[in-house]
């Protein structure tokens, strides 16, 4: 982690660089939060960095440890599965009705993200396509003309941030950047006016990053058959 310039909005830069370790697997589920570390290894107070705790336990990021502190919480396949159905049905509305009021809008402004998303592949940072990533699907939101999807779905963003470094880092059969020629196809598919089409791609997208990281989280979990360790 690098030190932080003191700046009103302190707490939430300690959490994104909190969620930043997590999501590119530096923080593993299941560790033990240091509070004192992250102060020092950021450059602030130990206030700012017990608020960004406390925001992130409340986000189900963190839990509880046995006896005291924080862990970064391992993630619920079966808690994975339903945001993601949520993500899939309110992205695809969003596309549809981008695609049949603002496909205009969408060609002038789309094009930039698109470019900003392959040089974050590019540059090899995970925390660099997340934030691409994330910006791609808030320009969707806002296109679709519904203030109320943005909301509904910001409510999940931190989760979802994680969740992409899980897709970014374990999913063997792609790439970062056929991430970003799914993207294109979206985009395309609202410029071209086509609400079907985009509604039925974006939840495509979606439901196979869902796919990636359910299988990989049940493959983890051990079986009922596994005896359990002897100490």
């Amino acid at each position: 982690m690098k030190a932080l310039l003191l700046q009103p909005n302190l707490v939430e830069q300690v959490r994104d660089a909190i969620v930043e370790e997590i999501a590119s697997g530096q923080l593993s589920p299941g560790e033990r939060i240091i509070q004192e570390q992250i102060a020092q290894e950021l450059g602030v107070s130990r206030q700012p960095v017990q608020q960004a705790l406390l925001l992130l336990r409340n986000q189900g990021i963190l839990r509880d440890a046995p006896g005291r502190g924080l862990i970064v919480a391992p993630l619920d396949p079966e808690h994975v599965q339903h945001m993601y159905d949520i993500r899939a049905v309110l992205e695809g509305l969003a596309c549809r009705q981008a695609a049949m009021a603002q496909s205009r809008q969408a060609a002038q402004q789309g094009a930039a993200l698109l470019d900003e998303g392959r040089l974050a592949v590019a540059s090899g940072s995970v925390a660099r396509m997340i934030v691409a990533d994330t910006r791609f699907h808030e320009f969707l939101y806002g296109l679709s003309g519904n203030p109320l999807i943005a909301s509904a779905l910001a409510a999940h963003l931190t989760y979802t941030q994680r969740l992409m470094g899980e897709v970014l880092m374990r999913d063997p059969t792609q790439t970062p950047l056929d991430l970003w020629d799914q993207h294109e196809a979206i985009l395309d598919a609202i410029c071209a006016g086509d609400p079907e089409r985009a509604e039925s791609l974006v939840r495509t997208h979606i439901t196979r990053a869902l796919d990636v990281i359910v299988a990989r989280l049940k493959a983890a979990q051990p079986t009922s058959d596994e005896a359990p360790a002897v100490p």
